[in-house]
């Protein structure tokens, strides 16, 4: 059996050389290690980023950052995995990036200062602001009907939405819980609401929607 780790992407270019301002030439020398689907191997960040943007969802994604949680990072993971249209950070300005396995940098990601500057933000666009929190009143995620255009706002692990989130928002929702925890880890929490807005609005019909 085979020792050590796999190896990541794919070598120098084997062969006559691409045509095509998207390719960097570096990365046909020394080869694409990055964490990229086959489709961009060899491409600039920037004709990434470029090309994304003609088919970015609907949806936004905002995460309230007040003790440097280190869920933000896989939470904008996940808004990449899924094609959000932006990620937004509400609160301090530096987050911790390390779960975020660079993917931040295939996103547009906002800062807001206060939540409230959010909902302008997102209310100017109309977009509406919903927060996940396990409130009363709080609509089930599993019946509701999703907006098309909607910003999912996740508070921090533990206390979940802070008080000004919760004034700010247009509705909560709530993700359908049987077992003796009082809640789920925010960045699947995340998941879950960002695959909801998937299944209701994505196209699975063509090649854009990767399978692996």
């Amino acid at each position: 059996m085979p020792h050590g780790p796999a190896e990541v992407g794919v070598g120098p270019w084997d062969g006559p050389q691409p045509e095509g301002e998207q390719y960097d030439a570096g990365l046909l020398a020394e080869g694409d290690r990055r964490n990229v689907v086959d489709r961009y191997r060899y491409w600039t960040l920037e004709a990434i980023v470029a090309d994304l943007d003609t088919r970015r969802h609907d949806f936004h994604v905002a995460i309230e950052n007040w003790q440097h949680d280190f869920n933000i990072g896989t939470i904008v993971r996940s808004a990449n995995a899924f094609l959000a249209a932006e990620v937004h950070i509400v609160g301090n300005r530096r987050w911790n990036r390390r779960g975020a396995m660079v993917t931040d940098r295939y996103q547009h990601v906002h800062h807001h200062p206060t939540v409230a500057d959010l909902a302008t933000y997102l209310h100017d666009r109309e977009v509406s602001l919903l927060g996940i929190d396990n409130l009363p009143g709080s609509l089930h995620l599993e019946t509701m009907t999703v907006p098309r255009r909607v910003c999912f706002l996740f508070g921090q692990e533990g206390p979940g939405l802070s008080e000004a989130a919760r004034e700010a928002c247009d509705g909560t929702f709530s993700i359908a819980q049987f077992g003796s925890t009082r809640s789920i880890n925010a960045s699947a929490a995340a998941a879950i609401a960002m695959h909801t807005w998937v299944r209701e609005y994505a196209d699975l019909s063509g090649e854009d929607a990767w399978r692996g």
